[in-house]
């Protein structure tokens, strides 16, 4: 039988105003709508109109319309309730998200909230992530459980997806652990969560197990180009190049290596994994017209960390019209004219930003300048600035006042530290070298004195290096490492011989309250010196050493590299917090400028 006409009449009216919303826009548009459902009924009779207005008007910039429109609702349904948890989780103030679920954005005298489902959940969970709410994460994960929603997939992907945005490795990992079925969005959402997080070299472990029965997952499982990303980000993360390789194999191997986000993470792989050439190659590889935003960012950061500022300037010249540049973009260009000393260049591009600027881009024109030795100029600079000065930018202003000696300008930096709470050896040790450095030895002690009375812990140096895929951690004076007498006796032989190349200890940089021959041994044993060692004694004559490093490295330990690639005919690759040094027959890409 063909339905009455009323309700054939009815079902057009609805269709008729449904096909309204996907061209609401303004507040009026929104309102006007309101007030048609209101009119004709609809807003208490058709509950699937109401929920897809309400979902559209949450996700809106309109979001406290949502709100109220909410609230005035006798008996909102679940759908309803999930609109409006959806739309707050997305907004800046996602928090407002587990407000509404615990009731407290309802009106005092409202009806009991209807019962929440897998998408209540979702949503309140996606917020407690983007808050790094961990407690509210793991009150949603026993409502989880008590509401029997754990067979639910994506909504325990979700949850291990919190967990470990919040910080929570270990419950991510047991929830992961737990789920009776997973899909690849489960798999990808821990990989993320461990590389991204403090865990990196667990992440690879799980993606060697996830390839490792590649063949018998069933479809759902199998890895996609997020589960490459994800798993390049921790080769990038512990620069593991081996694992890079295996990595990107493995991409070739699914087809999805040409994938653009696939090949932006792999160029950020392989110049973290101190591998240039690849990476350049890499990004070369993308057709022009599939290059993104981020593809650009990426190549930019890449050659600047490296030295390479005059290619870092090149790319961003050649970003096409339809790309506009954000902060990271300028933040990397800046870095390469820094690290580069491009000084003009960088004060160009900084004049010419096309984004407001903010305290990273001025740091790095300080930075700029300072090492320039335009030390006037970088505190004009400072005053300048429409926000406060933070930490780092002071801490860039007490480096370069060490490297240029100016007492005044460095004791105003270390003033300015001091009221901001920054109790680092680092801040210490530069004052202290700059008093050192013009025999103003009572101020010396005095800066000893209050690092002594202040209690100031020093960060405790540490290099890796990979060597056939396994890597081999160091610390300053290590002799945990299984070899450390073979590395010992062969940093005796590298210190003979690159002396008869002329070196000398360098040992302005050691605190001055030991002696002459206590600061070279001190230097001696640097993290990075005991890494290029075993690399010299566990790889065969001319492979390349790359270390990485966790601090700057100090001007000794720069010398003895350049000395022992001449020496020994290396190619060293060292990745410092601030840069990439790439040592090669006695000379360094950084020119000696850093």
């Amino acid at each position: 039988m063909p339905p009455p006409p009323a309700a054939t009449a009815a079902a057009a009216a609805a269709q008729h105003l449904e096909s309204f919303l996907p061209r609401l826009t303004t507040l009026s548009h929104y309102k006007q709508f309101h007030a048609r459902l209101l009119t004709s009924g609809r807003l208490h009779s058709d509950t699937f109109l109401r929920a897809r207005f309400l979902d559209r008007l949450a996700l809106s910039a309109h979001l406290p319309h949502a709100l109220l429109l909410l609230r005035s609702l006798p008996s909102p349904a679940t759908n309803d309730f999930n609109a409006a948890l959806r739309g707050l989780a997305a907004s800046p103030h996602p928090a407002r998200s587990l407000l509404l679920l615990a009731g407290r954005l309802l009106p005092a005298p409202s009806p009991p909230p209807p019962r929440l489902d897998a998408l209540s959940l979702s949503f309140a969970l996606k917020a407690s992530a983007r808050c790094s709410d961990g407690p509210a994460t793991l009150q949603l994960h026993a409502l989880v459980v008590r509401l029997g929603c754990t067979p639910d997939v994506r909504l325990m992907t979700t949850l291990v997806d919190s967990y470990a945005k919040c910080g929570d490795l270990a419950s991510a990992r047991k929830v992961f652990d737990e789920m009776i079925v997973r899909d690849v969005a489960s798999w990808n959402s821990l990989l993320a969560g461990l590389a991204q997080g403090t865990e990196p070299t667990l992440a690879l472990a799980l993606f060697h197990r996830l390839t490792g029965s590649f063949h018998e997952l069933p479809p759902r499982e199998a890895p996609n180009e997020l589960t490459i990303v994800a798993a390049l980000s921790a080769c990038a993360q512990i620069g593991s190049l081996q694992d890079g390789l295996y990595v990107h194999e493995f991409a070739r191997k699914i087809g999805v290596s040409g994938n653009v986000r696939v090949c932006n993470a792999l160029i950020d792989m392989y110049s973290k994994c101190c591998s240039l050439g690849p990476a350049l190659k890499v990004f070369n590889s993308i057709k022009r017209e599939e290059r993104t935003l981020v593809s650009y960012n990426t190549a930019i950061q890449a050659v600047s960390m490296h030295g390479h500022g005059a290619d870092a300037l090149r790319l961003f010249d050649e970003m096409p019209t339809s790309i506009e540049p954000d902060e990271v973009t300028y933040i990397a260009v800046l870095g390469g004219c820094n690290h580069a000393g491009l000084v003009d260049d960088g004060l160009r591009v900084f004049h010419g930003m096309r984004v407001p600027p903010n305290v990273k881009h001025y740091g790095a024109v300080v930075d700029l300048l300072g090492r320039a030795g335009r030390l006037a100029e970088a505190y004009d600079t400072i005053k300048s600035m429409p926000f406060p000065a933070d930490i780092v930018l002071w801490q860039t202003l007490l480096g370069a006042s060490k490297k240029h000696g100016d007492v005044e300008l460095a004791e105003l930096a270390a003033t300015k530290l001091a009221e901001l709470g920054s109790n680092v050896d680092g801040d210490y040790v530069l004052l202290s070298n700059v008093y050192a450095s013009k025999a103003r030895w009572a101020d010396v002690d005095r800066v000893r004195d209050t690092m002594r009375s202040n209690d100031v812990q020093k960060v405790p140096g540490f290099s890796y290096t990979e060597i056939s895929g396994v890597m081999h951690k160091f610390i300053n004076g290590d002799r945990d490492h299984p070899r450390w007498q073979e590395i010992y006796k062969a940093l005796e032989g590298i210190v003979s011989r690159i002396g008869e190349l002329g070196y000398e200890p360098e040992t302005d940089n050691v605190l001055h309250d030991i002696g002459e021959e206590e600061k070279q041994n001190a230097l001696c044993y640097h993290s990075e010196k005991l890494a290029i060692a075993f690399g010299l004694i566990a790889t065969p004559p001319g492979e390349t050493l790359r270390v990485i490093k966790n601090l700057r490295i100090c001007g000794d330990c720069h010398v003895v590299a350049k000395l022992i690639s001449k020496a020994y005919g290396r190619v060293i690759v060292i990745r410092d917090r601030a840069r990439f040094h790439r040592f090669e027959d006695g000379h360094c890409s950084c020119r000696d400028y850093w």
